[in-house]
């Protein structure tokens, strides 16, 4: 039994019957070069022998009586594969438009919480001989850079770890979970006085640093209301597109920018263009919330240790080069006051947070539809994740492409999240139908805006040679 964490926790009180907090990872395979094809039995007993390697896999949580502390991990005892593991045809003709929306149809239903946090589709039916593998991992199991070590360890054909056995574990009862609660509730109780401490002295630095920024990042609730800022219903809305990598490191270098920074006005110019068409895009730029990690440690098989910068994209800016510039100097800012603020002060805060006081303020935001009326904290959520470099296999057959994506949430009904993956980076968008009824309207633009990127990167160099 192994408490769980706050941070980890709170994703799990975050979850409504309109705000599902799983992630998905949509992997797709070419299945041509498999000796004998493909079989779903082949699939099952694939994973269920690496299982032993991602241990996570095997844990489900165990609720503490009326919410009294974090819930606890325990192995579970009545672990089945065939309870995570289901098989889903796709629509014909198997295109990416057929996979993306029987993806958007898993997305929109909860996890169970009865059994380990996760669930695989196996999509079958896709054109050209592929397969599709949905993995619907709960935010409470891992964030973005934990995801990538798991799925390494998921692929990877070497040796079982010799240490990661299972060990079910009983159901602790009602009086050892309220006993360890206690115990927790002691333990934390010292360290709030330093808590409080250290987080009003981060408060001080970061306002002095978001002063002193020559462009100063926004903070939340100083945005205009947009089409994605809406209450959430129960489905979801999904597509996905591929950029060249390289074209992104060219944009980079270009400009003295970051990889994320790119990212960042990339997806700036596919929401303005997007919000244009609608003829809905407001004079105030818009603001993403960017997750980001908090340990420079290799990453860890499961948990979250993320937090997020507040960035305004430059929206309001029809030139894409100065896009960029405005997004690469608005996030050094934002870099220097999440770093005031303290990187692991999120993590500490949500170990103290009553359960049920959490709970109920989500559950209240959620029942009073007040997304459709107030400004939100942000508008987008932009999230971008260094993938595997190499190209992987499983079972023999090539991993084509990889697509993933975060949650959405009441009042931010957008998520754009890109892989890298050998050489290109892979973007998914989710929304729901009231927030981003038709999602291709906003993923075919990425492409699109990349292109101006590259153009602007063109013309920057012709501008310096003639100097």
């Amino acid at each position: 039994m192994e408490p769980m964490l706050g941070l980890d926790a709170k994703f799990l009180y975050s979850e409504t019957p309109t705000a599902h907090m799983h992630t998905l990872k949509v992997a797709v395979f070419d299945m041509s070069g498999v000796p004998g094809g493909y079989h779903f039995d082949r699939i099952v007993g694939l994973l269920e022998r690496r299982l032993d390697r991602i241990p996570v896999f095997r844990r489900r949580i165990v609720p503490v009586p009326l919410a009294l502390g974090h819930p606890v991990w325990i192995e579970d005892p009545d672990f089945d594969i065939s309870r995570q593991v289901r098989r889903r045809p796709v629509a014909p003709p198997g295109g990416s438009r057929q996979l993306a929306d029987l993806v958007a149809e898993i997305a929109g239903s909860p996890l169970a919480r009865d059994r380990p946090l996760w669930e695989l589709t196996v999509v079958e039916g896709l054109a050209d001989e592929r397969l599709a593998v949905v993995a619907k991992v709960h935010h409470a199991v891992a964030d973005g850079s934990a995801s990538v070590a798991l799925l390494l360890r998921a692929l990877d054909p070497g040796p079982r770890p010799p240490t990661d056995v299972a060990h079910p574990e009983p159901v602790p009862t009602a009086g050892t979970l309220l006993r360890a609660a206690a115990r927790g509730h002691r333990e934390r109780a010292g360290g709030v006085p330093r808590l409080l401490a250290r987080s009003a002295g981060g408060l001080r630095d970061a306002a002095s640093r978001r002063r002193r920024a020559p462009m100063r990042p926004p903070l939340p609730f100083s945005t205009a209301r947009t089409p994605f800022n809406v209450s959430l219903t129960p489905e979801r809305t999904f597509a996905m597109t591929t950029v060249p990598l390289e074209d992104l490191k060219a944009v980079r270098r270009a400009f003295g920018a970051t990889l994320n920074d790119v990212f960042l006005a990339m997806c700036s110019g596919a929401i303005r263009a997007y919000l244009l068409s609608l003829g809905a895009l407001p004079e105030r730029p818009l603001v993403a919330s960017v997750p980001v990690a908090t340990s420079s440690d290799a990453p860890a098989v499961g948990g979250n240790h993320v937090d997020n910068l507040y960035v305004s994209i430059a929206t309001e800016c029809p030139d894409p080069a100065e896009r960029i510039r405005r997004i690469r100097d608005v996030s050094v800012g934002a870099k220097a006051v999440r770093a005031a603020l303290g990187n692991d002060l999120l993590e500490e805060r949500a170990e103290i947070v009553p359960p049920q006081l959490y709970r109920l303020a989500i559950r209240a935001w959620t029942r009073s539809r007040l997304a459709d009326r107030l400004r939100p904290p942000v508008n987008v959520i932009l999230s971008n994740v260094p993938g595997p470099a190499q190209r992987l296999c499983f079972g023999g057959a090539e991993l084509e492409a990889l697509y993933s994506v975060g949650p959405i949430l009441e009042g931010i009904g957008c998520n754009i999240t890109a892989w890298s993956y050998a050489g290109t980076l892979q973007v998914s968008v989710l929304g729901c139908p009231r927030s981003l009824p038709d999602p291709w309207l906003l993923a075919d633009r990425l492409p699109e805006s990349l292109r101006e990127l590259t153009e602007a990167c063109t013309r920057s160099r012709r501008g310096a040679s003639i100097r």
